[in-house]
């Protein structure tokens, strides 16, 4: 009886101790719940703040918020699995040696129930504190990021505390389970040897093999392939399970049976230079080829986030030219409109309030949904325009042209312009209502509307006509074509269009802004003004959402590849330490191993780069063809960033293995010292 009181007082202090010194271990995954918890936290904190619900454009902050912490459960669930399974392997040998000297799996139970309380008690309080610390700090970035008002006050909730506690509690409890189940079913002989046993050499290895090779190309294919439509979502998540998929098989089939057959080949396999190093390599693929699928696929994480977020951060104002090129627009009758009176009062009602009017620019419009099928433009109503793609048509005369682009062109009968905001036209003749005309020149840019090639929101087109007359006479056969009754109505219909952008303080703006509308809503004619630097705001607002989302899952990522890197460093140290011990034992020279064992280090540590950068490289396009959605259409920014991104990735992947390898090298020197 005294024997067995004394067993279960000692358990906390066996299990402080072995925390203590398994620190090497401990002490990285403590950290990574740490940091785990705190990322949730911010995430939790900043949602349940009623400020982020109630400011003008923060609906898609919110929604990405949303969205993101999600994505964040998802990424820590395997990531943190995972470290606890590289923790009790490195603990199973210790565990049995306390079975051995007499503590029943029972007492042994309960002291991994004490570890892992004390791991979860310590990640979880260090994660609020460091959040409860941090989170307002971060909430005023994120507001400053997404264009919202900070002038506020940030109150923390109960609700983000109970949240984050209970989603780890719960990741804590599934490893402590699996960890007892492990334990309860090993016998001691089977746990001292547990932290050497390595992954299962998988059969069949060259049909896994080519299996990982096909599945990997088809992500590949997949994502060079994709363009933007309702699939690209559909497909952009099938390419990366691909990806995955291919990976894991490569490096777990691939790898090793590439070495099976460097194997058989006599002329290289017994060169001494090649012998240890591929009977090494062989040895070291079958224990830790999962570990290798984890650090490539995290590389590329950092990678294409990284990419991802600096393009768009570089790329903010081009995309948010893209759908509003001017600060504001007024819009009249044609046939009522004065045109040069609304000039003045924009300009003099700007002067009163501090603001310069740039760009003005003034313009008759009238935008005809027409269906497109080659170079005709016919109506979108028939049953035979079903598999037509609607374009929206603007017919602007040459006089309007002119002055909006300070040229002096001229156009014959029958003669026109045209431009598209999206991808070129490309024919010599447009057919207009069954009506042909010659396309003297198509147009490549317009002030009034910017262009890409990309746009998938399949666009607008502008033709430039030679006359009113001619102007008249095309938006007739439209009005005959599609059934209006009132044709002479119609045709006066024409908008007088009134564009500009603005310099001066927000505040300023604003009251301008105000001023206008109201002064416009008393004119003849009115139809509508559109005040554009809200809808910017609420793109602002959204990238700044990404933006922000991109830089805390860039630190989470890169937080896992370390750590990951980390304990690949201390499991290739500890076998090494034995290996190191038979090759002297068998004649090599201290420099040999080394030389051996370094050649051997390197090899399986930046082949998962080389994956990194191979799938960064397929990735690519399909990130070209995810932000066109976004309205960012500079494919050269973002391979530039990407270039940029790589080789400095490329320089932090060498510098954590060098730090990481001190750990190695001072394991190794423990056992032979």
């Amino acid at each position: 009886m005294d024997k067995t009181i004394k067993k279960w007082r000692i358990l906390p202090k066996l299990a402080w101790t072995g925390m203590i010194k398994n620190g090497t271990v401990y002490y990285p995954y403590i950290g990574a719940g740490i940091f785990s918890a705190f990322t949730y936290f911010i995430f939790s904190s900043i949602l349940h703040n009623d400020i982020i619900s109630i400011l003008p454009h923060s609906a898609y902050a919110w929604m990405l918020l949303q969205i993101g912490r999600v994505l964040l459960g998802i990424i820590l669930l395997p990531f943190l699995f995972y470290t606890n399974s590289f923790l009790i392997k490195r603990r199973k040998k210790e565990i049995g040696l306390y079975n051995i000297l007499g503590l029943e799996k029972k007492h042994i139970g309960a002291m991994m129930f004490t570890e892992a309380l004390l791991s979860y008690t310590v990640a979880i309080a260090g994660g609020i504190v460091s959040g409860a610390v941090f989170s307002k700090l971060l909430f005023l970035l994120l507001l400053r990021m997404t264009g919202l008002p900070v002038d506020v006050e940030f109150v923390f909730y109960p609700a983000a505390f109970a949240e984050t506690a209970v989603f780890f509690f719960w990741i804590y409890a599934v490893n402590l389970i699996s960890n007892l189940i492990q334990v309860g079913k090993s016998k001691p002989s089977e746990l001292l040897s547990g932290s050497k046993k390595g992954e299962k050499e998988p059969k069949l290895l060259w049909v896994y093999a080519i299996m990982g090779a096909v599945i990997l190309a088809g992500g590949y294919v997949i994502s060079i392939r994709s363009k933007v439509d309702s699939m690209i979502f559909l497909n952009f998540f099938l390419a990366v399970f691909l990806v995955i998929i291919g990976t894991y098989f490569l490096f777990t089939s691939g790898s090793v049976a590439f070495l099976k057959f460097l194997k058989r080949n006599k002329n290289v396999y017994y060169k001494p230079a090649n012998f240890i190093t591929i009977s090494g390599m062989f040895y070291r693929m079958k224990k830790n080829a999962a570990s290798l699928v984890n650090i490539c696929i995290f590389s590329t994480m950092v990678i294409i986030t990284l990419v991802c977020t600096s393009s768009l951060y570089l790329g903010l104002d081009e995309a948010v030219y893209f759908d509003y090129p001017y600060d504001a627009g007024l819009y009249f009758q044609s046939e009522e409109v004065k045109e040069q009176e609304i000039n003045s009062e924009v300009t003099a009602l700007g002067k009163e309030n501090g603001v310069d009017i740039k760009g003005l620019v003034s313009y008759e419009r009238i935008a005809l949904s027409c269906g497109k099928e080659g170079n005709a433009f016919q109506t979108s109503f028939t049953e035979k325009s079903r598999n037509r793609d609607n374009y929206k048509v603007n017919i602007i005369t040459l006089e309007d042209y002119n002055r909006i682009e300070n040229k002096q062109e001229n156009l014959g009968e029958d003669e026109v312009f045209i431009f598209s905001s999206g991808a070129d036209f490309s024919y010599d003749t447009v057919t207009f209502m069954d009506r042909p005309l010659a396309v003297k020149k198509e147009l490549k840019e317009m002030k009034i509307e910017p262009k890409s090639e990309k746009n998938i929101f399949l666009g607008e087109f502008y033709i430039v006509v030679r006359d009113k007359s001619m102007h008249d006479e095309l938006v007739e056969s439209w009005a005959g074509k599609n059934s209006v009754e009132d044709i002479a109505g119609f045709i006066g219909s024409d908008y007088r269009v009134i564009r500009f952008n603005m310099d001066g303080e927000a505040a300023d703006q604003d009251v301008f802004m105000s001023g206008l509308k109201t002064w416009s809503e008393g004119r003849p004619g009115f139809v509508e003004f559109n005040n554009n630097l809200e809808g910017r705001a609420n793109i602002v607002s959204m990238y700044g959402g990404l933006l922000f989302i991109g830089i805390l899952f860039s630190f989470v990522f890169l937080m896992c590849l370390l750590l990951i890197m980390y304990y690949k460093q201390i499991s290739e140290g500890y076998e090494d330490r034995d290996s190191f011990t038979i090759m002297q034992k068998v004649g090599m020279s201290e420099k040999e191993i080394k030389t051996t064992i370094h050649r051997q280090i390197l090899l399986v540590f930046f082949l998962p780069l080389l994956g990194a950068v191979l799938h960064t490289i397929a990735g690519l396009f399909m990130v070209d063809q995810l932000f066109a959605t976004l309205r960012f259409f500079n494919t050269s920014l973002l391979v530039i960033c990407a270039a940029a991104i790589t080789v400095v990735f490329i320089a932090f992947y060498g510098l954590s293995y060098l730090m990481t390898a001190k750990t190695y090298y001072k394991i190794v020197r423990q056992g032979n010292g």
